[in-house]
């Protein structure tokens, strides 16, 4: 049996943001836009106080949307920024975003980037 190695990534962030039904595709789109190689996306139901968000009284839906992207640690605060304003986080009632830095992540990485990283030709892949 051959000898499995892993690769630890170790300057990733994990950038989670959590929005209305049908806002996904826009702020995936803007993280892809940015730089970052994808995202997941998956459904949710939010509960607490959502009848009715402070003198506006928006209606806030209880199904959600929720975008998990990992990305660089140099790229994070970019992608980040971009995925707040795509989603329109500056109005009341659309979402949240947080950022956590990852201790460890891995992936499977060609042989061919291995070897730059190794060289310094690149300095992040992820």
């Amino acid at each position: 049996m051959s000898k499995r190695e892993i690769t630890v990534l170790t300057d990733v962030s994990m950038i989670t943001c959590i929005v209305q039904r049908g806002i996904a595709d826009k702020i995936v789109a803007a993280v892809q836009e940015a730089g970052a190689t994808g995202a997941t996306i998956y459904y949710a139901r939010g509960e607490g106080v959502r009848e009715r968000l402070g003198i506006l009284a928006l209606a806030v839906e209880a199904e959600k949307e929720v975008i998990i992207v990992a990305v660089a640690d140099d790229q994070a605060d970019h992608i980040f920024e971009r995925m707040y304003i795509a989603g329109e986080l500056d109005t009341p009632g659309m979402g949240f975003i947080y950022m956590t830095k990852l201790d460890k992540a891995a992936t499977h990485i060609p042989t061919e980037v291995l070897e730059k990283i190794d060289s310094g030709e690149i300095q992040t892949i992820y």
